[in-house]
């Protein structure tokens, strides 16, 4: 057997009862929602109202077991690591208790030496119910808390467990238990390399990194039995690395304490071309580094950093790391409207684009890499350099930030804590550190990590929410104590270099003002939640809008799947079921009867919601972007979602994309044409350079009657610097445009240096009130391998044209304006298993509703 081996256990378990009774096998990483709807024991929890006799199902308690065979040498340490346990669980080994376990967020790590036999060996997992812990918590006299999230089930913030799983205003209350991430059996002889710890300083185009690692040494507790301990040990020589393990180890009796003069730890660098680095003394020296830059700024070379435990001659055990070289925090300078809020990497101020991130799904053994990769694949095809993973899911898979690193997504990291009043106890505070150190110490070396936040919303809660803030003063102590004590301390420990923010909004803690315009980051609701028209987006120019949204349905292909045809109507139970922000479809009629005519269908008013959203948040983005250097992020809430629903996302669960996914490719386009439209028709163009690259670009500006017919234009041209925003002569159309504006639109195109267009369609009205013509819309489709390309035409002007198909499709553009002659072409990859053509229909915007279009 080697010195350091895993044996994973992951594999077909049997889930149980609590009474023993046997269920079914269950693949593990897996759960009871998994294992049950796998095998046909359990309806889709997600089909029409089976939320709720699924979620008395998981009021009851479970058990996971299984055998394995195990191989055991005298000697070695063997511990079970876990490395997701939800949620409270008791571990039992051949029948032996070994650990009672209570935070999902957790990575344990369980000595289990001395419980563990040669040959047949039994692991049982006896999971709690999550619903009844939380109903069973008795809080301390003055700190009863009467808080509950949108959407959420009571009592979710007494438990250490995405608090998403017990609902929110878009997903359901379905908390699922089981075994979601890897478990295995580590087990090693001598010594194992626990930890590697790399910090960078940078100086004079040079970067010096230094090392720190950590080793776990095998030491006789009192009793004899097998135990361990972890040690800091220095790169440098065998003979600094003896002196400081035996003033470590002291009078306990280690194996390696004897034995010190010969441990020695190596370390080597190899970058992105290949070349071996070796560190001396624990530093080494890049002189000619090759940065790591965000997507859209430059490349993503990544460094592999490999640190090599030895006991003399005899290798032990090895560690790697990916880097990215790279300086990244946030700026907080004072300027002239505050104090700015911008992530500055490798000393450039750049302007975040991106969305919030929450759980792929409610079952979180589905959450493979491929649908990270596929989700994270949109992100960066339609210019996101920024990703914010908000604090009321989970902290991914490995993977996920490791694809960030390659692809070039800051992360901005919220601890997992989110719209909650929560009792800090002494065991929620041992909870806190040990989650914020396993974390950080698992994440602190990505490239891609920006920033870590405290919590989403509770200090702006604390601040203002009715029925949040008159809550005890004790309970608002207890969140100052966490979340600017508690865990800006042990981030610390482990992560002394990433910023840290201490919620979300926030102007820097302590309730100071937590939603201040002009410090801090902002959440901005009021179009939506507040119904106030899209251009009063325009009203405020926040530092950073780190959320905003707008809602809209999934497509009808994704509806179909959870609805019988009878539940097709937005107020029938089912879609409420499926609704979870109260009168949120109300206010999608709202919204409707302010902008469009009213739909005339299902099928049309699915098509409107998703063609409202889109333009609030392009209302919202490009405003923010015309004020580049005082507003420096736009992160619209949300990107995905965790089951078919009614909500905010871009993107539905089954990975279809809505009109604002397809909008975010223009919107969030590294130069960026836009029109600021002001009183009396004054239409200004703005060009927006987020590259480093000087840029110039080409206007038209037309005004055109409903058959495409050009009435007025007028050209200019701009040159833009880098990371810059300029704004063109202003353009007034008044007299063009007065006593016919339900009959003309005003029309730019932009084409810019870089050889990417930009197109603004403006209306005078609101499109209910323009006189649109009904638009005959012809395509020719052409298949060249899994290539298909479409050339679209139409006879009159047609807005929001959509394309769909029987076959999901990514479309190269969707939901565009077709305001010429000349085809329209786009662009699909079609998978591998279809074969022909697949069957393509054509909407726009004057097929949504009912026109006697003969009598114009």
């Amino acid at each position: 057997m080697a010195q350091h081996e895993k044996f994973y256990l992951n594999g077909t378990w049997q889930l149980k009862k609590a009474d023993e009774t046997l269920l079914c096998p269950v693949e593990i990483p897996g759960s009871v929602l998994s294992g049950l709807t796998e095998h046909g024991l359990l309806e889709d929890p997600f089909y029409r109202m089976n939320e709720y006799p699924t979620r008395e199902l998981l009021k009851n308690d479970f058990i996971f077991s299984r055998e394995f065979e195990l191989k055991k040498e005298e000697g070695r340490v063997y511990a079970l690591c876990c490395d997701g346990i939800d949620t409270v669980a008791d571990i039992f080994i051949n029948g032996m208790l070994i650990k009672h376990v209570d935070n999902m967020h957790l990575r344990y790590r369980i000595l289990c030496t001395n419980v563990l036999k040669n040959g047949t060996n039994n692991i049982t997992v006896k999971i709690h119910s999550a619903i009844a812990y939380v109903n069973e918590h008795v809080p301390a006299a003055g700190k009863e808390i009467h808080y509950t999230a949108c959407g959420a089930m009571e009592g979710n913030q007494y438990i250490r467990k995405a608090h998403s799983m017990f609902g929110w205003d878009w997903g359901p209350q379905l908390p699922d238990m089981g075994i979601w991430r890897d478990i295995f059996i580590d087990s090693y002889e001598k010594a194992e390399l626990s930890d590697l710890h790399i910090r960078q300083e940078h100086i004079d185009g040079k970067v010096f990194l230094s090392a720190e690692t950590k080793v776990m040494l095998p030491e006789k507790a009192q009793d004899g039995e097998i135990a361990e301990a972890e040690y800091l040990v220095l790169p440098q020589s065998a003979e600094s690395n003896a002196r400081i393990l035996k003033e470590s180890v002291g009078n306990n009796d280690s194996t390696l304490a004897e034995n010190a003069d010969n441990l020695e730890v190596k370390i080597t660098l190899q970058t992105p071309d290949g070349k071996q680095i070796s560190f001396s003394d624990g530093k080494c020296l890049v002189e000619d580094p090759k940065l790591w830059w965000p997507n859209g700024y430059g490349a993503q070379p990544l460094y592999t950093v490999r640190a090599e435990l030895f006991l003399g001659r005899e290798f032990l055990d090895a560690k790697e790391l990916r880097i990215g070289l790279r300086t990244l925090t946030v700026s907080q300078e004072k300027d002239a409207w505050g104090e700015e809020f911008a992530f500055c990497i490798n000393g450039v101020k750049i302007f975040a684009k991106g969305a919030d991130y929450i759980p792929e799904d409610c079952i979180y053994s589905k959450i493979t890499p491929e649908r990270i990769y596929e989700l994270l694949d949109t992100a960066v095809a339609c210019h996101f350099n920024c990703i914010r993973i908000w604090g009321g899911g989970y902290y991914p898979a490995d993977v996920f930030y490791d694809y960030c690193d390659e692809h070039g997504l800051i992360v901005w990291q919220d601890f997992m804590y989110a719209c909650n009043v929560y009792e800090l106890t002494e065991k929620l505070r041992e909870s806190i550190i040990e989650e914020t150190k396993d974390n950080a110490g698992r994440l602190r070396h990505h490239a891609s990590l920006g920033l870590w936040c405290g919590n989403n919303e509770m200090e702006s809660a604390w601040d203002h929410w009715g029925g949040f803030n008159d809550h005890s003063d004790t309970l608002k102590q207890d969140y100052l104590t966490m979340f600017e004590k508690l865990i800006p301390e042990a981030l610390k420990s482990e992560d002394d270099v990433t910023f840290y923010w201490p919620s979300s909004p926030s102007s820097g803690g302590n309730f100071k003002d937590p939603d201040s315009d002009d410090v801090g980051d902002r959440h901005y609701w009021d179009v939506w939640h507040g119904e106030k028209p899209f251009s009063d987006y325009e009203n405020y120019y926040f530092r950073f809008c780190s959320e905003f949204g707008f809602q809209s349905f999934p497509c009808k292909k994704t509806i179909d799947t959870f609805t019988l045809p009878k539940d097709r109507n937005i107020f029938s139970e089912v879609m409420e079921s499926h609704q979870k922000n109260g009168s949120a479809n109300a206010k999608i009629l709202h919204y409707i009867a302010e902008n469009f005519l009213y739909p005339k269908d299902f099928e049309s008013l699915i098509y409107i919601s998703q063609v409202l959203q889109a333009i609030a948040i392009k209302s919202g983005v490009e405003h923010w972007r015309r004020n580049r250097g005082r507003c420096m992020g736009a992160i619209y809430w949300q990107l995905n979602d965790n089951w078919p629903v009614a909500s905010w996302a871009s993107i539905d669960y089954f990975g279809r994309w809505k009109a604002l996914q397809y909008f975010s490719r223009h919107f969030y386009a590294d130069v960026l044409g836009s029109l600021k439209v002001s009183a009396d028709a004054v239409y200004t163009p703005y060009l927006q350079n987020e590259t480093i690259q000087e840029v110039s670009s080409d206007v038209t500006v037309f005004v055109k009657n409903m058959r495409g017919e050009v009435l007025f234009e007028t050209s200019q041209r701009t040159e833009c610097a880098p990371l810059s925003v300029e704004a063109m002569e202003p353009v007034s159309l008044k007299e063009v445009i007065e006593g016919r504006e339900s009959e003309v639109f005003v029309e730019a195109v932009f084409t810019h240096s870089d050889g990417t267009v930009s197109r603004q369609v403006e209306m005078p009205k609101p499109y209910k009130h323009m006189q649109i013509e009904k638009a005959e819309i012809t395509f020719d489709a052409k298949r060249e391998g899994n290539l298909l390309t479409l050339q679209l035409k139409s006879d009159v002007l047609a807005f929001f044209v959509s394309v769909e198909s029987d076959v999901d499709l990514v479309w190269s553009d969707n939901f565009m304006h077709l305001t010429g002659k000349e085809p329209y072409e786009i662009t699909a990859i079609l998978p591998e298993c279809v074969e022909g053509m697949p069957k393509i229909w054509v909407r726009s915007l004057c097929d949504s509703w009912v026109t006697d279009y003969s009598q114009a």
